[in-house]
């Protein structure tokens, strides 16, 4: 385990910093809710949940709720915690990956219908184009075509906004940057992934895939599990609350003061997102969010226990990914719908009860992960 004693700070000045996130989230909330409801930023509900009842009102709710945390967050680190050593490269990835997820909510919102290339048509072009420099060209492409395609397994077809090839390369910029900071500025220690008991791997250089796959993968799970009132903004409390905990235990005090502050933007927007939502958080916060969760964790050296702190998001990716697969494999579904709360709410849970039972089950995952980080 990783534990740096400068730095440090009291843990009541800590906690103070979940009350300040909250009262500047808390105050500037009706003026983002106001403005939401101006621009009519509302994407509606996915097709399968349409005739669900408890979903109709989402037909006109706004979406970039997450603004509130990505802002206050941003702003208060900004003026109160900055440091060159550990917090403004995780700020940079929260408001690289919030950017990209702004783009898109706008895309879904008020774009227009986008379509990509089928691998099958690039296949006819390369036997039948007539310019042979176009022929060569398709070939060449193929690979990248074909990761293309396959890429559309996991987005929403047809869709507005970004692809989901185009969201990788993103997100892959954002990994590569966490990656440049723990691998080259943090020092070699970061090198190792830590295990409980005093266990640990020298992973060297090969830390940095493993650093970019995380941060990827982290901030899509957060995104999917964003799916009903009060998901994502409830075990992302929980989260980052435990988070807050360990990095002070460890010895980073400035990432304690920057969960601890997420925490208390949280509690905010919660407030807000809870059943019927004033509105909902939107891919500028669920990627945002997502991004910041697993730069935190790897920076106080906690990748082992990840898995369990995000528990709940990490399910949910899993299940998107067990669903698809089967799906374009086996011609199957394995859940009625994925992500997993779709699956139990179309078995006839309330959006309330599935809420509130992933909250407990993600928190009861997050103290085990607790519980191992100490050790």
């Amino acid at each position: 385990m990783i534990t740096i004693l400068q730095g440090t700070a009291d843990l009541a000045y800590i906690m103070g910093f979940v009350l300040i996130g909250a009262v500047v989230a808390f105050i500037w909330a009706p003026l983002l809710s106001k403005i939401l409801y101006r621009l009519h930023v509302i994407k509606g509900t996915k097709t399968e949940l349409s005739k669900i009842g408890s979903h109709s009102y989402k037909n006109t709710t706004p979406v970039m709720g997450g603004l509130l945390v990505i802002i206050t967050v941003a702003v208060i680190t900004y003026f109160f915690n900055w440091s060159r050593n550990f917090t403004w490269v995780p700020i940079g990835v929260l408001l690289l990956s919030a950017a990209l997820g702004a783009i898109d909510d706008f895309m879904n919102i008020y774009g227009s219908e986008r379509h990509s290339r089928k691998l099958d048509h690039v296949m006819r072009l390369i036997r039948v184009h007539k310019d042979l420099r176009m022929r060569i060209w398709y070939i060449v492409t193929l690979p990248w075509t074909a990761f293309k395609r396959m890429s559309v397994w996991f987005g929403s077809r047809p869709g507005k906004g970004i692809f989901v090839h185009e969201k990788l390369i993103l997100q892959f910029i954002a990994g590569s940057l966490t990656a440049w900071w723990i691998y080259a500025k943090l020092g070699p220690a970061w090198h190792f992934i830590y295990f409980p008991f005093d266990m640990s791997i020298n992973a060297g250089i090969f830390i940095i895939p493993v650093i970019i796959f995380i941060v990827m993968f982290t901030a899509n799970a957060v995104n999917i599990a964003d799916g009903m009132d009060g998901l994502a903004g409830g075990t992302l409390i929980i989260t980052f609350s435990s988070l807050t905990l360990l990095s002070w235990i460890n010895g980073f005090g400035e990432i304690a003061i920057l969960n601890a502050t997420t925490v208390g933007a949280l509690v905010a927007y919660t407030y807000f997102n809870i059943k019927p939502a004033r509105f909902m958080m939107g891919d500028v916060g669920s990627l945002g969010l997502g991004a910041l969760l697993a730069v935190n964790a790897m920076a106080i050296g906690e990748t082992s226990s990840l898995f369990f702190l995000g528990f709940i998001f990490y399910i949910e990716a899993l299940t998107v990914v067990i669903q698809v697969t089967s799906r374009y494999l086996f011609g199957r579904k394995v859940f009625r719908m994925a992500p997993l709360h779709h699956h139990f709410e179309l078995k006839g849970w309330s959006e309330e009860k599935t809420v509130m039972r992933f909250w407990v089950a993600h928190f009861i995952f997050v103290v085990f992960g607790f519980w191992l980080a100490l050790h």
